[in-house]
């Protein structure tokens, strides 16, 4: 799979379009990253040989630029939304923008001749790491993310009880 020139197609295409979106250019700068990472990575990876376990490590990676203080459960401030008082606890990506992260990385492989079903940042275990850090954020900082979840419906004509 020759993911090269679609890349180097893609980007002349969207640097020739003179309003790109802002959406566009963090995606294009997020491609970019993730092909960085790539590089770096010893020994060097090949896009076509990347799997849900590498986009794993690269989003490891990325927690150390975080500015989200996440704190453990041994923190005294654990579950406090506004803590009194600095900690010790580490500095993390947000879920939200790893999540962001995640769905701009994913439309950006398939813009790039990559084929959805073997889109690394679909995979199951990266899901299941999203939901992983999500729930381990919410319960640290005392927030709920629970799914909001429909009120039924009253049949037709019926009078609504508020």
């Amino acid at each position: 799979m020759d993911f090269s020139s679609n890349s180097i197609n893609h980007q002349q295409a969207v640097a020739t379009s003179s309003t790109s979106s802002r959406y566009e250019n963090q995606k294009r700068r997020d491609w970019k990253t993730f092909g960085q990472y790539l590089n770096n990575h010893r020994p060097p990876l090949a896009l076509s040989r990347c799997s849900g376990a590498h986009v794993l490590e690269f989003l490891r990676y990325l927690d150390q630029f975080g500015k989200t203080k996440v704190h453990t459960a041994i923190c005294p401030f654990y579950g406090l939304l506004n803590p009194p008082a600095p900690c010790p606890c580490p500095l993390r990506q947000a879920w939200g923008s790893l999540d962001a992260l995640v769905g701009r990385l994913r439309a950006a492989f398939e813009e790039n001749g990559g084929k959805p079903e073997a889109n690394p940042f679909g995979a199951r275990a990266v899901r299941l790491y999203l939901r992983e850090v999500r729930d381990l954020q919410s319960k640290a900082r005392g927030i709920s993310y629970e799914k909001k979840r429909k009120r039924p419906q009253a049949p037709h004509g019926a009078p609504r009880s508020s």
